[in-house]
């Protein structure tokens, strides 16, 4: 371009000169204006050939007239003297999209790329032959270093080449590396997140070196036939317990660490910045396989559901039922405590009351032997008294054989005669004889005389029993 710039001022300018020779007295007036644009194209071809503008995010590869070859990384306007340059993107992309145009789809790398390399999704077979359409996606970015770099150009020689040569083929090869080492029932049970580590891991250190091998497994689960009806539960075993699996097994080195194929980009020190699988989409059969396992999952989650409702049910019940004999039990319980409260209170205030019984009785005893014992004193001393005073009467009787009372007792025999004399009912007149028929002296019957004779009679007879003497004896007879 710059060449063809400066080839444009040379021949303006001998135009130029060659029209001023022929036609001097017209051209004379163009003259100036000829010379002067073939010193601007001139001078503006000797400028884009001398300088070119790096744009921001991209790196040089930059070959002079003189031979020299250097880097530029710097933004602005840099020299490359009538010689060759062309641009390298500081990072570099490979995509596999549901819009990319095929596995060998690259741009050339201009300034408005957004990325370097759009490809369709790949198709990848998992460990258990499974094949599904994978989209991924990895950066990578190129060395800083202009001795990288410059090595990298050589063997390269254009972007172009270096992603359908190098980093597409880096892409699908560790992709292809990595569904191997996982099946896609691992996938799509939990192992998305492994599956993405492994890519990146790969895509940066390299690809692990592995070994596949067939190994026979033992299911613990045995199958039971329910073909039977006759046998009831007892149902006979069928198929078989062995299952043959594919293992890959990473081979180690003397360290214990993986042995890997490492990148063969990482050499010209190109780094991989990210590196992901953002979606795997595997075939049909699959699809109806895991709705299948989907479906028949979500039977028996309703199946453990309702098991398990059932048994809450059954331990409802069962907490009803103790709840409820809880509750009898806490009411008789209850019952209980208060009976036995009571009779231990009933329990106590008798035998509060028989120790205050005992004590009162220990009282009434102590009192009652006091009292005896008072009463033996007393006893005693009436006792002394009572002879002291019989000996006494004993002594006085002897002395005058106890006149006293016998007088005593001879008046109140009086008393008692004359009393009832004086109470006697007779009539007021009595007729009769004066005496009886046998006795003509004797006072006539029923007569004061024949009473008072009566009274004299029974007061003899009662101070014969008195025994003592009524007639007084003399003194000297006393003596």
């Amino acid at each position: 371009m710059s060449g063809m710039y400066i080839l444009l001022g040379l021949g303006l300018a001998g135009l130029a000169a060659l029209w001023a020779k022929m036609m001097p007295q017209r051209l004379h007036l163009l003259k100036p204006a000829m010379t002067l644009g073939a010193i601007a194209s001139l001078g503006y071809g000797v400028f884009i050939g001398t300088f070119f503008y790096a744009e921001p995010g991209f790196k040089y590869h930059v070959r002079t007239i003189l031979g020299e070859e250097k880097m530029v990384a710097d933004v602005g306007y840099n020299t490359y003297l009538f010689g060759r340059y062309n641009a390298w993107k500081n990072a570099m992309s490979v995509q596999s999209t549901y819009g990319g145009v095929g596995n060998l789809s690259a741009e050339a790398e201009g300034t408005g790329g957004d990325v370097s390399a759009n490809l369709g999704p790949q198709i990848l077979v998992f460990l258990d032959q499974v094949d599904s359409e994978v989209t991924a996606t990895t950066r990578f970015e190129l060395p800083d270093d202009e001795d990288s770099f410059l090595r990298l150009a050589r063997q390269f020689r254009t972007p172009e080449n270096l992603l359908r040569t190098e980093l597409i083929p880096a892409f699908q090869e560790t992709l292809g590396a990595t569904a191997s080492l996982m099946a896609a029932e691992e996938y799509f049970s939990g192992g998305r997140t492994e599956f993405n580590n492994e890519f990146q891991i790969q895509m940066r250190l390299g690809i692990y070196i592995v070994e596949r091998r067939e190994v026979v497994r033992t299911t613990s689960r045995h199958q039971v036939g329910t073909a039977n009806v006759a046998l009831g539960e007892d149902q006979q075993e069928f198929g078989d317990d062995r299952q043959v699996v594919f293992v890959v097994e990473k081979l180690l080195d003397e360290t214990g660490q993986p042995r890997r194929k490492p990148q063969n980009f990482g050499q010209f020190g190109i780094s991989v910045i990210t590196a992901r699988v953002t979606n795997v989409d595997p075939n049909e059969r699959f699809k109806n396989r895991m709705q299948q396992k989907q479906d028949a999952a979500a039977a028996r989650s309703v199946a453990r559901e309702q098991r398990i409702q059932e048994e809450e049910q059954r331990l409802l019940a069962i907490a009803k039922g103790e709840r409820e004999v809880a509750e009898r039990q806490a009411e008789a319980k209850v019952i209980q405590i208060e009976r036995t409260t009571e009779a231990e209170t009933e329990k106590q205030l008798t035998i509060t009351e028989a120790l205050k019984f005992r004590e009162q009785a220990a009282i009434e005893k102590d009192r009652s032997e006091i009292l005896l014992e008072k009463a033996r004193i007393d006893a005693d001393a009436v006792r002394v008294s009572a002879e002291a005073e019989a000996f006494a009467k004993r002594q006085i009787l002897q002395a005058d054989n106890a006149l006293a009372q016998k007088l005593d007792a001879e008046i109140e025999i009086q008393k008692l005669w004359a009393a009832a004399y004086a109470q006697r009912q007779v009539p007021q007149y009595v007729f009769g004889a004066g005496g009886g028929a046998g006795d003509p002296g004797s006072p006539p019957t029923g007569s004061d005389a024949e009473t008072r004779l009566l009274q004299q009679l029974l007061t003899m007879e009662y101070a014969k029993r008195l025994d003592y003497q009524r007639t007084i004896a003399s003194a000297a007879s006393s003596q």
